[in-house]
């Protein structure tokens, strides 16, 4: 078997890189991996998300094995979602890329600005 190698399109890892990559996903990740939060708990938390954009994120991350949904049978129905310990594994990356975003938005907002002065076109 050859080694994965994400340069390659035809690499598995390929896929699993997309939806470590999307902003719900990684937000969802960093949201978690202070214990488990309930539905709602995250939707309030992850501002801007929509219901089925959550609700996608969340059945994406526990197809990948990355989040556990467990079910209570209480009255309400009681769903909370935790981090895997394969999702675990993923919290200093995400937090990391999260820091770096906070940090250096500034930045790259003036690049921004930089860029679009020099290539603007009328």
């Amino acid at each position: 078997m050859v080694d994965p190698d994400a340069f390659l399109a035809v690499c598995p890892s390929r896929p699993l890189m997309a939806r470590i990559g999307d902003k719900w996903a990684t937000l969802v990740i960093v949201a978690l991996a202070g214990g488990p939060h309930r539905f709602g708990q995250l939707r309030r938390q992850l501002q801007g998300v929509s219901q089925k954009m959550l609700t996608q994120t969340l059945r994406n991350l526990e197809r990948d094995g990355l989040v556990s949904r467990t079910l209570y049978d209480e009255r309400p129905i009681r769903v909370e979602y935790q981090l895997t310990d394969l999702g675990h594994t993923l919290v200093p990356l995400v937090l990391g890329l999260k820091s770096w975003a906070e940090k250096n938005w500034k930045q790259v907002q003036k690049a921004h600005l930089k860029y679009d002065r020099h290539h603007h076109t009328s």
